[in-house]
């Protein structure tokens, strides 16, 4: 197997070149029997797995190194470094074997580097934060797309009509457009090295990253078209091609999708029946992940699609049914694949760049190249975006448009596409290869080194790494249930109509269906904040200094239900571990921030408001003293806002009140019974 994959990675094979010699039988006459050997030398039996591994090896410590400098690593994007180390092994080879040795094959490119950087940019994408903004998305990705492949190619062409491009490249209108489709192609690898560098507002880096990994449908059916037509010759093509053309569009992109969310099914469905065999869930994630992919190729459908939709549909039920362990497994294996798989990209395209035996040199052709992509990208987003605004709530300004000008960097989908082309049936191929490889370099390096100033100068709004508070998550729900009633009261069926339809057709079908049952009942807002909250103070608490606990003591289940969450709530286990502090919020008075602030009031505002029931038209609340068998009766007063005749108890008394701290165990045994858990004769004293 390893022999046979040895192409694919872009390595010689074992004696590759050599005439074979006839090997004499050991047994043959007039030859001794050899003598057993203390040593030997079997190299060619562990080349190809020892030099891929080698390859590896080499690009984990580069990226040590390069780290080892924060001033360098802060002006110079990771990905240039990766480059210019490649030029620099790829120089030495060549110096070394006269000849270049390792390429960047399109089959290894496509088949085992790109699929593990699209499944982790699916899987940990932002869904809502994508889904908010997919209507700016598709509009860059396919008709930006679009837009560009054609003008691009159109004007190259018309470049060598009017004689400033060499007679010697020998291309067509079909040819130049062929170009135009793969060379206009933003990629999603270089998009994700250079802007998660940057650090970008949110939504600028969702639509530039999401339009890299959509546009991909447009890109494959354009570059199969327009192949396609070279290769049956221009005056062959007939109408009907064209429309053929045109529904592949929707065919590859639609089939992609389908595809992707066939696999999410299927993978969400498989994890629900893994509570007994922990060990195979993150093997399930990538093979069933890498099986979309697979199969989209197989069927000429858009991979990236396929695998980009896998990921994004799959992970809200395989989160919820998988182990804490194996979520963190897949975390970090994903992570690291994708990082290694980008960090080998980007030194095998500089590797490649050596071998100038495969690509000639035209600078009409190549200024030309260069000029049209940065101006007709530039031109493409202000005219989208002007339409665009028009229809969103939050416009894009006018730097945030240039960035997304100067962010439409190109890569090895590129430079795999244009190594795919047959010399045959297109004489300029060496011509547009060269072109291509500077046009990588350029937006890699160039741009990649001066987008971070560029940024800085523009001063672009930059991206806040804090989680929401519980404030915020409040508010943002009601404003989704706000906007969702006020489209349904004036007929719009719009954006927040259809996604609460979603949600509760999830909640009522797909939830119920793709989750286990004790999974799904942790879906309780309330509880599972409540949970959250707890998890993080203990923390919070151990990391200041508190008493530690074993490994073993803090162990949570990944999705519990109440019961499991009472019986190892992290307060129960500082209680019993002889710890003299209670984590309960009820009972936390001093606050070390802001945002703890804000967290413990929203906190008594649900304890002290939404769980007290109605009687007889009034609310209790419990008094300081209300394990007391004769409780005081609240005092009336009146309200000062009330203009009728009366007067009504006090939610809560002149005394701020001494709320108990009840453990999980209390608090989940009396929620079936409201009256009888919140009235003062049955406030329970906490447990010394």
């Amino acid at each position: 197997m390893l022999r046979a994959a040895l192409p694919l990675l872009g390595l010689p094979l074992a004696g590759a070149g050599a005439t074979e010699e006839p090997t004499q039988e050991p047994g043959s006459p007039g030859e001794p029997p050899p003598g057993l050997a203390l040593f030997r030398w079997q190299w060619h039996e562990v080349e190809a797995p020892y030099l891929v591994a080698l390859w590896i090896l080499v690009a984990s410590l580069a990226k040590i190194v390069f780290h080892l400098s924060r001033k360098v690593t802060s002006l110079v994007p990771e990905s240039c470094l990766l480059i210019l180390l490649g030029l620099a092994l790829g120089g030495i080879v060549l110096a070394v074997a006269k000849k270049a040795e390792y390429q960047l094959e399109p089959g290894t490119f496509f088949l085992f580097l790109l699929p593990p950087i699209v499944l982790d940019s699916g899987y940990f994408m932002p869904s809502r934060l994508f889904f908010d903004n997919l209507g700016a998305i598709l509009t860059y990705a396919v008709v930006g797309t679009l837009w560009n492949a054609f003008t691009t190619g159109a004007a190259l062409w018309g470049l060598q009509q009017a004689g400033l491009v060499a007679p010697r490249v020998q291309a067509g209108l079909l040819d130049f457009l062929l170009f135009g489709s793969l060379i206009s192609a933003v990629d999603p690898v270089a998009v994700l090295a250079v802007f998660e560098e940057v650090h970008v507002n949110e939504t600028l880096f969702i639509i530039v990253f999401g339009e890299s990994l959509l546009n991909d449908a447009v890109t494959v059916v354009l570059y199969k078209v327009c192949n396609s037509f070279v290769e049956m010759g221009s005056a062959n093509v007939r109408a009907t091609d064209y429309l053929k053309g045109v529904a592949s569009l929707f065919v590859v992109s639609l089939g992609g999708a389908a595809v992707g969310l066939v696999f999410a099914f299927l993978l969400a469905l498989t994890t629900r029946f893994t509570k007994r065999v922990r060990i195979i869930e993150p093997l399930l994630v990538f093979l069933l992940a890498y099986a979309a992919y697979l199969t989209a190729e197989m069927a000429s459908l858009s991979a990236i699609l396929a695998v980009t939709m896998c990921g994004l549909g799959c992970k809200k039920y395989v989160e919820a049914n998988i182990s804490h362990k194996s979520r963190t497994a897949v975390k970090y294996t994903m992570k690291t694949l994708a990082s290694c798989a980008e960090t080998v990209i980007f030194m095998l395209l500089g590797i490649s760049a050596v071998d100038s035996s495969k690509w000639a040199w035209d600078s009409g052709l190549v200024l030309g190249t260069l000029f049209f992509i940065l101006f007709f990208r530039a031109l493409g987003v202000v005219l989208q975006t002007w339409v665009l605004n028009q229809f969103r709530l939050v416009p894009l300004d006018k730097i945030d448009q240039v960035v997304m000008s100067y962010g439409g960097l190109r890569g090895a989908v590129a430079f795999a596409l244009v190594i795919l082309l047959d010399r045959t049936k297109v004489p300029a191929k060496d011509y547009f290869v060269a072109t291509t490889i500077v046009v990588v370099f350029f937006t890699v390096i160039v741009q990649g080194l001066t987008i971070k100033p560029l940024v800085k100068w523009l001063k672009v709004k930059r991206s806040e790494h804090h989680k929401p508070t519980l404030n915020q998550e409040l508010h943002e729900h009601t404003f989704d249930h706000i906007l969702a009633a006020v489209e349904d009261v004036v007929g719009h069926h719009g954006y927040h109509y259809w996604r609460d339809r979603w949600e509760q057709f999830d909640k009522k079908y797909l939830s119920q269906l793709l989750m286990r049952r004790s999974a799904y009942r942790i879906r309780d807002q309330i509880w599972d904040v409540y949970y959250r909250l707890n998890i993080r103070d203990a923390i919070s608490f151990v990391d200041q200094g508190g008493h530690v606990l074993s490994s073993t003591g803090l162990t949570l289940p990944s999705m519990p239900s109440r019961n499991s969450v009472a019986e190892t709530s992290v307060t129960n286990l500082l209680r019993e571990s002889g710890s003299g502090a209670c984590l309960d919020l009820q009972v936390i008075d001093t606050v070390r921030s802001g945002r703890d602030r804000e967290d413990a009031v929203m906190h008594h505002l649900l304890c002290g408001g939404l769980y007290k029931p109605r009687r007889r038209g009034a609310l209790r609340c419990a008094p300081a003293h209300a394990s007391s068998p004769h409780p005081q009766p609240v005092r009336r007063r009146s309200c000062p806002g009330r203009v009728h005749r009366g007067t009504w108890p006090s939610t809560c008394p002149q005394k701020p009140p001494r709320l108990c701290p009840w453990t999980c165990r209390q608090a989940g045994t009396r929620a079936s019974h409201p009256w009888r858990a919140w009235h003062p004769r049955h406030v329970l004293r906490p447990q010394r």
